[in-house]
């Protein structure tokens, strides 16, 4: 475990949601050794702000308007190696937790938890702990055991890159604008949806919209 600092531990809030951001402030504000420095809704900016404000750990929602979460974990490692990461995600855990984790995040928590969860999570992360809740745990026996049965064993078939562009399917993006949004050009995107559609046992593209958009209400 990592010696206590000496000074409140500086976080880095990473949510395209504004009422999000004012409940995670809201929280902190009431623990006198942890401090918000700064607030991003992009990844772009996130990067940028964790270059000059130099903060202790990154909160960071795994869906963002601009830019990818996963992406981001990666490159705030890279660019920042003491800073550490952890997730703040209405996203199934079962779904994410350990791709966050195997990008470099040092943990992972689902909002409906975090009001009771999430102050315990981030001392957990600053210590030098990795946290996924005890029903994390015991998803991975049952993963092993399902993984390849049922909708969510299929979802679990997917690549990181296939999984968000699934996610933004759901959130109504199109085509094009997934392609804006990863960066990549149209015709990788429809070949991802290819791969999704074959993997999901999708006969085309308006059950894959279905499939996709009830996955989203369903967070």
């Amino acid at each position: 475990m990592r010696p206590k600092p000496d000074h409140p531990l500086r976080i880095l809030v990473v949510d395209d949601h504004p009422i999000v951001r004012l409940g995670i402030r809201q929280m902190i504000s009431t623990e006198p050794d942890l401090e918000i420095c700064g607030e991003a809704e992009s990844a772009q900016t996130a990067l940028q702000l964790a270059g000059t404000l130099k903060p202790d750990l990154a909160l960071v929602d795994l869906s963002l308007a601009e830019g990818t979460a996963l992406a981001l974990i990666r490159e705030l490692r890279e660019s920042a190696p003491g800073l550490e990461v952890l997730v703040l995600s209405m996203h199934d855990e079962t779904l994410y937790a350990e791709r966050v984790l195997r990008a470099g995040a040092r943990g992972y928590i689902m909002k409906q938890t975090a009001i009771d969860g999430l102050v315990g999570a981030i001392h957990h992360v600053a210590s030098g702990g990795v946290y996924v809740s005890p029903r994390m745990t015991q998803n991975v026996l049952e993963r092993l055991r399902d993984a390849a049965t049922g909708p969510a064993g299929l979802l679990s078939t997917l690549t990181d890159r296939e999984l968000e562009v699934f996610d933004l399917i759901g959130h109504g993006k199109t085509t094009a604008a997934i392609a804006g949004q990863l960066a990549v050009s149209v015709k990788t995107i429809e070949t991802y949806r290819a791969n999704i559609k074959t993997k999901l046992k999708l006969k085309g593209a308006s059950d894959l919209l279905r499939l996709a958009t009830s996955f989203t209400e369903g967070l």
